[in-house]
C-alpha cells in the first residue's frame, strides 16, 4: 500500500489497517484524524506521538492480541500472522522454551498480564535476558517497559504495512 491510498480509503477500512498494528481506539482515531499524510515518514510520526504514552488501559485492551512469547499465536487474524512472524526467527530449544515459560509465568503473577517484548531482531537469548531483568522492575517502571515495547510493535507493524522493512 502506499500513503495516498491510505489517504483515500474510507474511516472503517483505514481503521483496519491500523487495528492489527494496534487496536487501540484512541491511537487509531487520532492517526486517522490527522489524514491526509504527506509521506510514511510523517505517518510514522504521527503514529509515534499518539502513542506516547499510551495509558495503561489502553495497554491492557492491546495486550489481550498479544500470545505469551515463545508462544506461537492461534488463529488466522492478521495479528496472528504478525506475531508468528515477529518470533519466527527464535530459538526455542527445550531449555529455552522451558526457562521463557516458567518466566512468563513468573511476570504473570508478579504484574498480571502477559509479558510484551519486541521479538523482531531479537535472539532468544536477548529476550530471556530481559524477561529476568524486567521481573525486577517495579510496577510503575514496568508499565513504562511496557508501554514502549508496544510503541515499538505498533510503529513496526505500520511500517510493514507499507511494504518497508523496518529495522529492527
Amino acid at each position: 500500500m502506499d500513503i495516498s491510498r491510505f489517504n483515500d480509503l474510507d474511516s472503517a477500512d483505514a481503521a483496519a489497517v491500523l487495528r492489527p498494528c494496534a487496536d487501540i481506539g484512541r491511537w487509531i482515531e487520532t492517526i486517522l484524524s490527522a489524514r491526509p499524510f504527506g509521506s510514511i515518514d510523517e505517518l510514522l510520526a504521527c503514529a509515534q506521538n499518539a502513542a506516547d504514552p499510551f495509558t495503561e488501559a489502553e495497554i491492557n485492551v492491546a495486550l489481550a492480541h498479544h500470545p505469551r512469547i515463545g508462544e506461537r499465536a492461534a488463529g488466522s487474524s492478521a495479528e496472528a500472522t504478525l506475531s508468528r512472524g515477529e518470533q519466527s526467527t527464535l530459538n526455542l530449544d527445550g531449555r529455552i522454551a522451558a526457562e521463557l515459560l516458567s518466566g512468563n509465568r513468573a511476570y504473570e503473577e508478579r504484574f498480571e498480564r502477559v509479558f510484551l517484548i519486541r521479538a523482531a531482531g531479537r535472539s532468544s537469548e536477548e529476550i530471556l535476558a530481559e524477561l529476568r531483568r524486567r521481573l525486577d522492575n517495579d510496577p510503575e517502571a514496568e508499565l513504562a517497559e511496557v508501554g514502549e515495547q508496544l510503541r515499538a510493535i505498533a510503529l513496526l507493524r505500520l511500517d510493514a504495512c507499507f511494504g518497508r522493512v523496518p529495522s529492527s
